[in-house]
């Protein structure tokens, strides 16, 4: 096999499949070997709206994160599946003190007065995903460059290289053990779906005292969130904190008040202490290379495209 694959990507979320599709691109050999198929990721259960949540000031992650909202609105201006751009309210619960550390990365942002009791919002143009869609048409792209996804549990990274030379670990939370990696942990996230009154603008209150809260409009439904749980390793259901989340986001919206339930997602965000992991492996085997490409939290769709950049570099380099 290693005569027909030139880069083995272990990871179908959408950081994997992102740098699968750049690799590809760019002419290299992709196989990406993933245990579960893409629709089945915890990259679907993701409200997936452009915004570094729960991420460091950092050169490289600003520069990801307008990479990819950057090639997101291409996308969205070129009808890609599910991907929409929206206006986006950011409600303040302390004084304006400048633009955020991140808000060169959308281009577009203002700061306005608000209504009591937030001093300020933010006002902002942020690329909206519905993943599933979004990641079929990222393996059609995949497919489209000559690449191929197989179906496939990696119990060890050094397996990988039995295929191809050089490996791409894009594993999520997998990669604490792939990786040997201890700070590698779990984030809880709670979302509710209910059905869309005829919303089309994004909101959020991050520093709501009761967790954070926001209402993200899709075509049919509207993302209600969410939950931020270091360390929280579970995805059973719980009717109180869904309770809590819907009464969180009608007091923010109050159109939602009638909206119907459609459903709850719970999932995992594969989070790292220090931020992600992306660069080569010293350790690597002999003649080969091994790019690591994990722990982006609940930031992955928005660091998913300047991040996949970067590992192609490092993995053709």
């Amino acid at each position: 096999m290693t005569a027909t694959t030139d880069v083995v990507v272990v990871g179908g979320g959408v950081i994997g499949m992102t740098a699968a599709v750049t690799l590809a691109q760019r002419g290299a050999r992709v196989t990406v070997l993933a245990a579960d198929d893409p629709a089945d990721t915890v990259s679907t259960v993701a409200a997936a709206v452009w915004y570094p949540t729960h991420t460091d000031e950092d050169p490289r992650v600003l520069r990801w994160a307008r990479e990819t909202h950057a090639e997101l609105s291409r996308q969205a201006a070129d009808g890609v599946p599910g991907v929409v751009a929206r206006p986006t309210r950011m409600l303040l619960r302390h004084p304006y003190a400048g633009p955020p550390w991140w808000g060169q990365a959308c281009g577009d942002l203002v700061a306005k007065p608000a209504e009591p009791p937030y001093p300020a919002v933010l006002r902002f143009t942020a690329p909206t995903v519905e993943m599933t869609p979004y990641l079929a048409w990222l393996r059609q792209q995949l497919e489209a460059n000559g690449g191929r996804l197989l179906r496939r549990r990696v119990r060890r990274l050094a397996d990988a290289f039995d295929i191809a030379r050089v490996v791409v670990n894009a594993t999520g939370l997998a990669a604490g053990q792939l990786a040997a990696d201890p700070a590698v942990y779990p984030v809880r996230g709670h979302l509710v779906l209910v059905a869309n009154p005829g919303l089309t603008v994004s909101v959020r209150d991050e520093d709501d005292p009761a967790g954070i809260t926001y209402v993200h409009p899709r075509r049919h439904d509207v993302v209600l969130g969410g939950t931020y749980q270091p360390g929280v390793g579970h995805t059973a259901p719980d009717p109180d904190t869904a309770a809590a989340i819907r009464r969180r986001c009608v007091a923010l919206v109050p159109e939602l008040a009638d909206a119907p339930v459609l459903g709850e997602r719970i999932g995992l965000r594969p989070a790292r202490h220090g931020g992600p992991r992306v660069e080569v492996d010293p350790a690597g085997p002999p003649g080969s290379r091994l790019v690591h490409a994990y722990g982006h939290g609940g930031a992955g769709v928005t660091l998913s495209w300047g991040c996949a950049a970067e590992v192609a570099d490092l993995a053709l380099g």
